[in-house]
């Protein structure tokens, strides 16, 4: 009995390594391939790479994967030469990075990647009486990736340039030389400083807005952009359209003078976002729906309570119709700071703006959220 069960124990016990070697090699290989496509599919999407140069990348992390076991196959072709059962055995030579590139909406490139690489592992005495000394695993790795693709974007403008805007910010623009009467029939000189008024500040910051959207659509085929502003009234907005340049001449032009009433001017771009031919406009050139903002700002507040009550309830409709409202109050009193956090979507789309830094900084941000957008790869 003995006899018969000792070369049976064995037996399994040596089939046993040799499955369990297989899979292990296996799970090695698949993960292999796995990271080695979708690191040429990041590069790729990132533009980071050219394809010839991905295809590398992918066999760079196939052998950093797959380290030791390449290195024990060395070792034994080195040891035993022509005898080595993986004699001729080369990775390279079987791992294949297929390519191909199409295009998706707009100017997006899409990359589907797809790998396949082999692995040899040397089977057992009794494995090898079974059938070969050495069984092939073979793996594949597939991802699709695309360039960072622009979301569609409606923004509209509600700006403040009542009289106040034309008062100094504490950013000095340089010096000016003034003379003043110091002592009989006698006439000095002085220098003082400039100051960077809150309307030049305002256009400052909008056009960091405007430079941050035409960056990422510089064939203006995703944003549409529409402005008003507003004293005592509202002024004649600049209607949505493609692209940055009409509002930012729009705003380029705006001179502070008169009171404040911003119920009509953001009754103005919540009806302008939201209408129907909104929607279309962007479906019929790039296929989407488009993300809407309105940026709401003032750096007083309004001289009428019933103007900060029709606002308010236009910001609720804007909010549930899923606009988007950033609110910057710009070295604002409290009532108008009040005014504005209520208006905007959530606290994080509240800026409270103490001097010109703050506020180009916000209107920077805002640009930045409004065209962010993620490479996607999708195994």
């Amino acid at each position: 009995m003995a006899a018969f069960l000792i070369p049976v124990g064995m037996a399994t016990a040596e089939l046993s390594m040799d499955i369990s070697g297989l899979m292990a090699q296996r799970t090695r290989l698949q993960a292999a391939v796995d990271s080695a496509a979708i690191a040429a599919g990041a590069a790729l999407a990132n533009e980071q790479a050219t394809i010839d140069e991905a295809r590398q990348l992918a066999l760079s992390f196939v052998k950093g994967q797959l380290n030791q076991d390449l290195a024990a196959i060395a070792q034994d072709q080195q040891k035993n030469g022509a005898d080595s059962p993986y004699s001729g055995y080369d990775i390279g030579g079987c791992t294949n990075v297929d390519v191909v590139q199409s295009t998706g909406v707009g100017t997006t490139k899409v990359f589907d990647v797809k790998v396949t690489s082999c692995l040899e592992k040397k089977l057992t005495v009794l494995g090898a009486f079974y059938g070969s000394s050495l069984h092939t695993l073979n793996a594949t790795g597939s991802t699709k990736s695309m360039t960072a693709s622009q979301k569609a974007l409606s923004m509209y403008l509600v700006l403040d340039r009542s009289g106040s805007m034309a008062d100094n910010t504490d950013t000095v623009t340089g010096t000016t030389t003034y003379t003043y009467s110091c002592g009989k029939r006698k006439t000095c000189t002085g220098t003082q400083n400039t100051y960077l008024i809150k309307i030049d500040a305002l256009k400052q910051a909008a056009g960091a807005l405007m430079k941050t959207i035409s960056t990422a659509d510089p064939d203006q085929y995703y944003a549409r952009l529409g402005a008003v502003s507003y004293n005592s009234a509202m002024d004649t907005p600049q209607s949505l359209g493609w692209g940055t340049v009409a509002v930012a001449n729009y705003v380029n032009a705006l001179v502070a003078s008169g009171g404040t009433d911003s119920s009509n001017a953001f009754k103005q771009a919540y009806q302008s976002l939201t209408a129907a031919t909104e929607n279309s406009l962007h479906l019929t050139k790039n296929g989407q729906t488009p993300d809407k903002f309105i940026v709401f700002m003032t750096d007083g507040e309004n001289n009428y309570a019933s103007a900060d009550t029709a606002t308010k309830q236009w910001c609720d409709s804007a909010r549930a119709a899923g606009v988007q409202v950033y609110s910057i109050a710009f070295m604002a009193p409290a009532t108008g700071q009040a005014l504005l956090s209520y208006c905007a979507t959530d606290a994080n789309h509240f800026f409270a703006a103490n001097n010109a830094s703050d506020m180009i900084a916000a209107f920077k941000y805002i640009g930045e959220k409004a065209v962010s957008a993620t490479t996607r790869l999708t195994q």
